[in-house]
């Protein structure tokens, strides 16, 4: 079969990851950087307002597997905050300070960000002979930086995020906006994921071929779901790929 393109995920996929939302010491130091811009919050009432607001839009969202945004929820928090210093800061201010604490949320609640082990290696090679591109559940804010900051974001065009659709996978529209951007049918793409459900069966239902890669013993996979191949070590995906050349 003639393969096209390869399509990513990426956390789980190409980047090792792990986070904790929910730190303490992420909703500490934005309290008291609020301080600075004319807003008292104590730690906890950060958190629960990041939370609250993140809940509100989902409740809002009219799609089936809605996605928030979190650089609209620091927006909110900031806007229902504001005192008469935080209105008169500079318009460029303002822009740019929901993106800023973002960034710093994400950042002080990481624990760990790296490569899953020949991820580069891999790619090397493969983008002598494919179109590669991400399609991910993630937020802009968070996975674009991740991606600059491990020197993936080279080898990827178009970058699909679903917080900038308000939809996430298993939504087939964010595969098929790949797909459009590449101009490819999804009979010459593969997906690669680590999520049976949201990748695998978000992959299979527009006809691509799909490859699961899984770190620990293979599980049974929910109906529409089963992978056409299956890799536990990135260094495989040399080897599934001429498995499809050969179909």
């Amino acid at each position: 079969m003639e393969i096209r393109a390869l399509i990513f995920d990426i956390n789980g996929t190409l980047i090792d990851i792990e986070t904790d939302e929910r730190m303490e010491q992420a909703y500490r130091a934005i309290g008291h950087f609020l301080t600075y811009q004319g807003i008292t919050l104590h730690r906890w009432e950060v958190l629960n307002l990041y939370f609250q607001i993140m809940k509100e839009q989902f409740a809002r969202s009219t799609e089936v597997y809605p996605e928030f945004d979190v650089v609209g929820v620091w927006r909110d928090v900031l806007e229902r905050h504001a005192s008469d210093f935080t209105r008169s800061m500079p318009p460029e201010k303002s822009e740019q300070l929901p993106l800023f604490l973002a960034e710093l949320q994400r950042g002080i609640s990481r624990k760990r960000l790296g490569l899953f082990p020949q991820v580069l290696e891999v790619l090397n090679q493969l983008r002598e002979h494919y179109l590669l591109a991400v399609v991910s559940d993630a937020q802009s804010a968070y996975a674009l930086p991740e991606l600059r900051a491990l020197g993936l974001h080279k080898y990827f065009d178009p970058i699909i995020i679903s917080g900038d659709f308000g939809y996430r996978k298993p939504d087939a529209r964010l595969f098929q906006e790949a797909l459009d951007r590449l101009h490819i049918l999804p009979s010459q793409a593969i997906y690669i994921g680590n999520d049976s459900y949201r990748d695998i069966f978000g992959a299979r239902q527009l006809g691509m071929k799909t490859i699961l890669f899984t770190h620990t013993q293979e599980m049974p996979h929910p109906n529409d779901a089963e992978p056409d191949y299956t890799i536990r070590e990135f260094a495989e995906l040399m080897g599934a790929l001429n498995f499809f050349a050969a179909l």
